[in-house]
């Protein structure tokens, strides 16, 4: 059943998206970095924690979920470390993340070629 759930938020979450790509005139990249501005915002307020134990995987693997990591991070780190926290903390937990996105970016370059976008 928590697959079922999981399928069903993180199908929700993506519906969203695309209704906003296809209905406004929001571009992706404005609606990428609301999407994890709403992840931070409702970790912030504590709505985001319930939906992650509800739906697991279908909250964490949408870029709201990087959102809630990032959110999370930060807390962490200022509970730990104090002010420094606020600094360090977003990235470092999100640190995997983004190296495996870099990598694995370059190694799709190093092996496609660009096409004619006419």
């Amino acid at each position: 059943m928590k697959i079922l759930w999981a399928f069903v938020v993180g199908g929700l979450i993506c519906v969203l998206g695309q209704i906003l790509i296809d209905k406004t005139a929001l571009t992706p990249a404005k609606i990428l970095t609301s999407f994890v501005t709403l992840g931070i915002f409702f970790t912030a307020v504590g709505l985001y924690e319930p939906l992650v134990q509800f739906a697991g995987a279908g909250a964490t693997v949408p870029i709201s979920g990087f959102g809630y990591l990032m959110a999370n991070g930060t807390r962490e780190a200022v509970e730990s470390q104090g002010a420094l926290g606020i600094l360090t903390g977003a990235l470092s937990s999100a640190s995997a993340g983004i190296a495996a996105a870099i990598t694995l970016s370059v190694v799709a370059a190093l092996f496609s070629t660009s096409g004619d976008k006419t």
